[in-house]
């Protein structure tokens, strides 16, 4: 888990990185938050016992159209940023999180969208000795994403500005180790904002290059994988191996569409089927079924240059063992190398909110 941390981020930000001889304009921002922790499972119930808070810290870059996926976009920043919360909860401990981010700007930059995706640490994951109660991490480090939604007014007095608003923060493990019921945190959120060198700074390029990025129906193979177990505890870590096939149709600078089939080989499934023919002898299982799972798939691309955020949903059409039902999602994040003929990707695949798995993926597209 620790080497998703350095993937995600550089899957996010490797696309946006300028030339030496480019200025760059930085900002830092210092948060506040204090909320509370949903019940999106009542397998948690008994771990919202406080008011968690905690500290948002933030490092931007700040973009000024000089570039098309910046004008794109309305000059998003990027950046990184570091979360401390506190759960408010023993079992639940508190959380060290590492992020990379992208801020993005509506109703004249006067409001602040924030998406951030990376990994964190916890200080007290479930334990069957010393933390049986804490059912909701399976392991320290955990995947992370945060949404923010701000009202901002920068540069009010030399540099300074504020925000205020509210902040959402997940924490899963994707199933990577049981038991993994994780935790959504809403919160309210409000904070300083410090511009550098702002008596400096260029005016925003707004205009785009009008070049037609419309492309012809590509064709995609994909090979992902990774270790993952299922909910219940102690049948061990496997590895899952996943093939898929798709088209994909590019329709402008930030959309493309896709349709495809995924095979899936998915080896806790296998152990998992032999526990519940031996354990719940009433389902008449023999443990011998099959395990394999084929699905069709649709999904959408959207772009940041080298970047796609990557969403699909899909339906198994073979489905022999009945399991979280038969349609499921995908999630994450693409990098495009080569003039967009290699790809790799790091997805989180699940069931609506029961996460299955994170997928490392490595892929052509001719």
């Amino acid at each position: 888990m620790k080497g998703l941390q350095f993937i995600v981020i550089f899957l996010l930000f490797s696309c946006t990185l300028y030339s030496q001889e480019e200025k760059r304009h930085f900002s830092f921002e210092a948060d506040y938050f204090y909320g509370n922790i949903l019940e999106h499972n009542s397998d948690i119930a008994h771990l919202i016992t406080g008011h968690p808070e905690g500290l948002l810290l933030s490092f931007n870059n700040k973009t000024f159209g000089l570039k098309e996926w910046e004008r794109q976009y309305n000059s998003p920043d990027w950046g990184f940023s570091f979360l401390y919360q506190d759960m408010k909860e023993t079992s639940l401990g508190e959380h060290y999180g590492l992020y990379g981010h992208y801020n993005f700007y509506f109703l004249k930059r006067n409001l602040m969208l924030t998406v951030g995706t990376g990994i964190s640490y916890n200080t007290n994951p479930y334990d069957i000795y010393n933390n049986f109660e804490g059912n909701a991490y399976g392991s320290n480090f955990l995947s992370t994403t945060y949404l923010r939604v701000n009202y901002i007014r920068e540069n009010i007095w030399k540099g300074f500005g504020l925000h205020a608003g509210f902040l959402f923060v997940h924490y899963s493990n994707g199933n990577i180790k049981a038991p993994n019921t994780s935790t959504n945190t809403v919160a309210l959120n409000a904070g300083v904002t410090y511009q550098l060198d702002y008596e400096n700074l260029p005016e925003y390029t707004k205009e785009n290059d009008g070049l037609d990025y419309s492309e012809k129906i590509k064709y995609n193979i994909v090979f992902r994988s990774g270790i993952n177990e299922s909910d219940v505890i102690g049948l061990g870590q496997h590895p899952f191996y996943v093939f898929s096939g798709y088209a994909d149709k590019r329709l402008n600078y930030k959309s493309s569409v896709q349709a495809g089939v995924d095979f899936f080989l998915t080896e806790f499934l296998k152990e998992f089927i032999k526990y519940r023919s031996i354990a719940y002898p009433e389902d008449g299982l023999t443990g011998d079924e099959d395990w394999k799972r084929v699905g069709v798939f649709i999904g959408h691309d959207l772009r940041f240059d080298k970047v796609s955020f990557v969403t699909q949903m899909g339906y198994y059409v073979y489905y022999p063992f009945d399991f979280e039902k038969r349609v499921y999602l995908r999630v994450g994040l693409k990098r495009h190398f080569y003039k967009d003929k290699i790809f790799a990707a790091v997805t989180l695949k699940s069931h609506w909110a029961q996460a299955e798995a994170i997928e490392f993926g490595i892929g052509v597209r001719i």
